[in-house]
């Protein structure tokens, strides 16, 4: 629940609040932009993949696009820009390896050589759909749903929890076109949106987390998506591995996150 200080800061800093429910029907509108916009597009060109530069740009572009407008006008209506972009809440030093092996696991998962099939204007499009989803989720879930929990009152690790959580749900939706894989996207989406919780944390904003996001996603895709038929991709192992090894480092050292206390002099 929120507190009385909560509700008084939140309102002394010039900023709407935005109640759960309210939260969720943000939310349902964020994906409804991309789920139907995904659909109409692929209903108007009769394209239902990523394999040429026309059906990225219909099929990603415009819809996560409108989505990602809809996403930061709201954060502009709300005031709320300063807590989306910035993080005033510190880690300790050693968390910096969340993005670090993120930026390995894209450098070393890229297909190049399948980009290089596909040409230069086909790999800046997929680039910049994939900016527009790694902009847009990080703007709705790590800063519209982070900045919600937080002026409910919740501990930072129910904030980390619980966005984590939200972000993973939302993602069932895929179900529409994946069937029952979904539940287990939405399970892997939960444990990044906790990575990328934690990149905001340690660098301080929302800015890293969503390129990297991005550059995710397009590394992922270009492993397993962008060509006919395209075999397996070695360097695909890269990020898949990625997962379970932070994993292994943040169970071991969950209870070092949080800067150490200050001890009175």
């Amino acid at each position: 629940m929120s507190t009385p200080e909560t509700a008084l800061s939140a309102t002394q800093a010039g900023r709407r609040r935005l109640s759960y429910p309210m939260f969720a029907l943000v939310v349902i509108v964020y994906l409804a932009i991309i789920q139907l916009g995904g659909l109409l597009m692929t209903e108007l060109t009769g394209e239902d993949d990523f394999l040429s530069t026309r059906a990225v740009f219909y099929g990603m572009i415009i819809p996560l696009g409108v989505a990602l407008a809809f996403t930061y006008g709201l954060i502009a209506y709300l005031g709320w820009t300063r807590p989306v972009l910035h993080d005033d809440r510190p880690t300790r030093p050693w968390v910096r390896v969340v993005p670090i092996v993120f930026l390995v696991a894209i450098v070393f998962g890229i297909n190049y050589s399948a980009l290089s099939d596909k040409g230069l204007l086909y790999t800046l499009v997929l680039l910049i759909a994939t900016q527009f989803v790694g902009w847009g989720e990080e703007g709705m879930f790590r800063g519209i749903g982070v900045v919600v929990l937080r002026d409910h009152g919740l501990s930072e690790g129910k904030v980390a929890l619980w966005s984590s959580i939200v972000f993973g749900a939302v993602h069932l939706t895929n179900g529409i076109t994946h069937g029952a894989n979904a539940i287990g996207q939405a399970i892997m989406v939960s444990l990044a949106g906790y990575f990328f919780y934690l990149t905001r944390r340690v660098t301080r904003g929302n800015t890293v987390n969503s390129v990297l996001h991005g550059l995710f996603d397009f590394t992922l895709l270009t492993g397993t998506s962008i060509l006919i038929d395209q075999t397996f991709y070695l360097g695909a192992l890269l990020p898949i591995l990625l997962y379970p090894a932070l994993a292994i480092v943040l169970l071991v050292k969950r209870h070092s996150i949080e800067p150490a206390p200050a001890h009175a002099a």
